[in-house]
């Protein structure tokens, strides 16, 4: 009965191994399943604003760079004009300050220069009457002139005095224009800064405001799915459109780590569609996982560690365009 047993179990094995052999060879070329995908692009807002207008609906093929969306942006137009009026005053009030510096610096200049040399013609005249003065002091002391003669050289002495004394106050009040003069050149240095500023900030409320109509990338795409519509409020990062481009698409596959050195970014390979038998076309790695996916918490036996893939991509090289997102097909290593 034992040995009946035996040999039974023993045909059973023989069997089990020609199945396995017999499948394995069914099985045919090494190849992976996957799923036709495009890489997706979600165009979102940057700026807080309700929607006034999508102008794209889902599957329609859009321009590189068209807008795709507006949003309500009056009260950043209503800024930038305010800003813009607020230059507009600084300039005009610049252009007053440049006339009026540089008729003041000219004539201020003028004057306290010809003020200086009246001071110095009034100091030259009055030291010579203040001599003179002193010789007709004592020459009236020994006798040799008269007293009619020593008054007026007081006299004389005394107004060129005085003309010392008038031409130094011009002078300080030409240095004071002066002094003005460059106080005008501060204030209009003061505005000029203005306007810089404002100037500045006007940039960025219209970086701010390009930022209310949204725009599609620089190729052109093909609307995936859309998010919002015309009324809804867009916040910064909320999702409006998606969009693929039609001319890269990838095949998304999962390989399990006993196979994943067969794979390696830039190995050609071969893609057929379920839709499509019989017909294959010309496929390259693109991109191959550094960390498995669907690891168990804790590997302890040989069947965890083969139970963990890798997910890699697949560029189609042909044919892209005719290639639908979502259809199933095989990678063949080849």
């Amino acid at each position: 009965m034992n040995r009946r047993r035996m040999v039974a179990v023993g045909v059973l094995v023989i069997l089990l191994i020609g199945g396995l052999l017999g499948w394995r060879r069914q099985r045919g070329p090494v190849h992976y399943t996957g799923f036709v995908e495009g890489e997706e692009r979600i165009l979102r807002s940057e700026v807080t604003g309700r929607v006034l207008e999508v102008r794209f609906a889902e599957g329609a093929a859009v321009e590189a760079g068209a807008v795709v969306a507006v949003l309500d942006d009056r009260d950043v137009a209503a800024q930038i004009e305010a800003k813009r009026r607020e230059i507009t005053m600084y300039e005009a009030e610049i252009r007053m300050n440049e006339d009026r510096s540089t008729m003041v610096d000219s004539t201020s200049k003028r004057e306290t220069s010809a003020r200086r040399a009246e001071l110095a013609q009034a100091e030259a005249a009055a030291t010579l009457a203040e001599r003179t003065f002193v010789r007709e002091q004592a020459l009236a002391s020994s006798g040799a002139s008269t007293a009619q003669r020593l008054d007026e050289a007081r006299a004389a002495r005394d107004q060129a005095r005085s003309a010392v004394d008038r031409a130094r106050e011009m002078l300080a009040r030409a240095e004071a224009e002066q002094t003005n003069s460059a106080m005008a050149a501060s204030e209009l240095e003061m505005v000029r800064r203005k306007r810089e500023l404002a100037l500045a900030q006007l940039a960025e409320l219209e970086v701010r405001h390009e930022k209310f109509t949204v725009r599609a990338p620089g190729v052109p795409t093909v609307v995936q799915t859309q998010y919002l519509w015309p009324g809804e409020l867009a916040q910064p990062g909320t999702a409006i459109l998606a969009v693929i481009d039609p001319r890269d698409k990838y095949v998304q596959i999962y390989v399990p780590v006993a196979d994943v050195d067969r794979l390696h970014v830039g190995r050609r390979v071969e893609i057929e569609l379920d839709s499509r038998p019989g017909k294959r076309v010309a496929g390259e790695v693109s991109f191959v996982a550094d960390k498995a996916n669907f690891t168990p918490e804790k590997i302890e036996t040989r069947s965890d560690r083969v139970g963990q893939v890798y997910r890699a991509k697949i560029r189609i090289l042909e044919d892209v365009e005719s290639f639908q997102p979502g259809t199933e097909g095989n990678v063949y290593l080849g």
